[in-house]
């Protein structure tokens, strides 16, 4: 299944034009791509995920597809476009699944409008800026629109030549995304409140350690005691800690889509 030959859809939604790309049928997975990317960050994913179920991939404000838009880039704001696309749809729920960037706008999804998400996939999301390793925090307190020009020579940039609108945007976007990254947030006391199913999906070598990502999994209840053999302790939640991936290669390993299927398929 190839992204770059999917139709165009874009929705009028939360004030903007959000680009959204549907594949394949059956109960609808949003998918969320990370910074500077698109749907087609997930790679092979796409199709192994709408092998089961029906995927609709968003480009993000001011990302990929979607015209850039004359607005600060916040977690929260993207949270609405999300929720009001799902509405838009005609979905009272669906599943939803960020990568990075996405993760974080999937988790403000979750938090802002539990009811409009059934499932919660978050992959290499921290739940707070310092989950981050120390060296990534320290690149978003150094990162700016300067960004943009050294950034041109990177994969992300030849895809988004390729699908943006207007390719001078991608200045617009650095700018804004940059602002993003800079700005601290906690949302612990939001996790524990979370009703839904959540998958929490790491690398071994990530951006974020698998102790914060365990941090994250008990915060939600899991891994505070023996499930015991029957599986009566068991949570709604699941913990996935991939082996041999890192932030840069875990959106296209076959391995974050089989578990991905798996947790969402559970009954």
């Amino acid at each position: 299944m190839d992204t770059a030959d999917a139709v165009l859809n874009l929705a009028t939604v939360n004030g903007i034009e959000l680009a959204y790309q549907v594949h394949g049928s059956g109960l609808p997975l949003v998918l969320l791509h990370g910074g500077f990317g698109s749907v087609e960050m997930f790679g092979p994913n796409v199709a192994a995920l709408a092998a089961g179920r029906q995927v609709i991939g968003v480009d993000l404000q001011s990302h990929g597809r979607t015209p850039a838009v004359d607005r600060p880039m916040r977690f929260q704001t993207m949270a609405d476009d999300i929720a009001a696309l799902i509405g838009h749809l005609g979905h009272e729920q669906a599943d939803v699944m960020g990568f990075s960037l996405g993760g974080g706008v999937a988790l403000r999804t979750a938090i802002q409008h539990p009811g409009s998400v059934r499932r919660l996939v978050l992959v290499s999301t921290p739940f707070k800026r310092a989950g981050w390793h120390r060296e990534h925090v320290d690149a978003f307190n150094t990162m700016g629109p300067e960004v943009a020009e050294p950034m041109k020579q990177s994969p992300m940039y030849e895809v988004y030549r390729e699908i943006a609108p207007r390719v001078e945007d991608w200045a617009i976007l650095a700018t804004q995304l940059t602002g993003l990254l800079r700005l601290d947030y906690d949302w612990t006391n939001d996790v524990r409140h979370l009703p839904m199913p959540v998958l929490i999906v790491v690398g071994d070598a990530d951006g974020l350690s698998p102790r914060h990502a365990a941090e994250f999994f008990e915060l939600l209840g899991g891994g505070q005691s023996d499930a015991g053999w029957d599986r009566s302790g068991m949570t709604r939640h699941s913990l996935a800690i991939l082996p041999r991936l890192t932030h840069y290669d875990i959106d296209v390993s076959p391995a974050l889509a089989t578990t991905v299927a798996a947790f969402l398929d559970e009954a």
